[in-house]
């Protein structure tokens, strides 16, 4: 059985219970993974559990067809421990609904709740926000069966998340949706000036305050943000 692995220059060394000494692999250590040449790493799991059976007699221990077995496992291991880097530099997919301002911000008042529980949920898990409001983005220069279909000024909900971005479609309903790549999020969430004015009711008949003007800027992108609250403010 294994007892331990140990390394040296272009040499590996096999200890095997019952032997007097080491056996010496004739390959270099950097050829395994550090998972076989460690003890108790989870890539030694993978290494074994690719089942590679080392209690054998050890006249075989030199065998070619051993040691081509030893050598493919081991650069297998490696291969499952060590994946190519994600390229971070490659474009981003972002997923969105969009529709006219009155509706999204004045009408659809649910919206908000949604968007105010799942901000709350991040926040107790400690999650990074991955959605946002845009008004008025430029990506809808891509759209423009989209565009021609659309009250303007327009909101979008922006997100990262595409099932999430489902799901809040089919809550809403009558919005329009879909997606597209962007080599940044200031890319993404990039968006033209516009002005947001809604009338007030002259009656208001719910149970309830009607929701105060500017409840989005919380979930526009912080350049945004701080631009509509400066001009709210002349």
């Amino acid at each position: 059985m294994l007892g331990a692995v140990g390394s040296s220059a272009g040499m590996v060394s096999v200890m095997m219970q019952g032997s007097p000494g080491p056996a010496l692999l004739p390959f270099s250590s950097k050829q395994l993974s550090p998972g076989f040449l460690s003890s108790g790493n989870c890539n030694q799991r993978i290494f074994f559990s690719k089942g590679l059976n080392l209690t054998m007699q050890r006249p075989t221990i030199s065998s070619p067809g051993f040691l081509k077995s030893v050598a493919a496992t081991a650069a297998e291991s490696n291969q499952l421990s060590y994946a190519d880097p994600v390229d971070e530099l490659s474009p981003k997919k972002y997923y969105f609904l969009i529709a006219n301002a009155k509706f999204m911000f004045d009408e659809e008042e649910h919206f908000k709740e949604q968007l105010f529980e799942r901000l709350r949920y991040y926040g107790e898990c400690d999650k990074e926000q991955d959605f946002w409001l845009v008004i008025e983005p430029k990506f809808l220069d891509k759209f423009p069966n989209i565009t021609k279909r659309l009250g303007r000024p327009a909101v979008a909900l922006v997100s990262t998340n595409g099932p999430w971005i489902t799901f809040m479609k089919l809550r809403l309903d009558r919005v329009l949706s879909e997606s597209f790549e962007a080599d940044s999020l200031e890319e993404a969430l990039a968006s033209n000036p516009a002005k947001i004015e809604f009338e007030k009711p002259e009656k208001w008949v719910a149970p309830y305050p009607k929701y105060e003007y500017g409840w989005w800027e919380t979930f526009l992108p912080k350049a945004a943000a701080a631009a509509a609250a400066a001009e709210s403010k002349v």
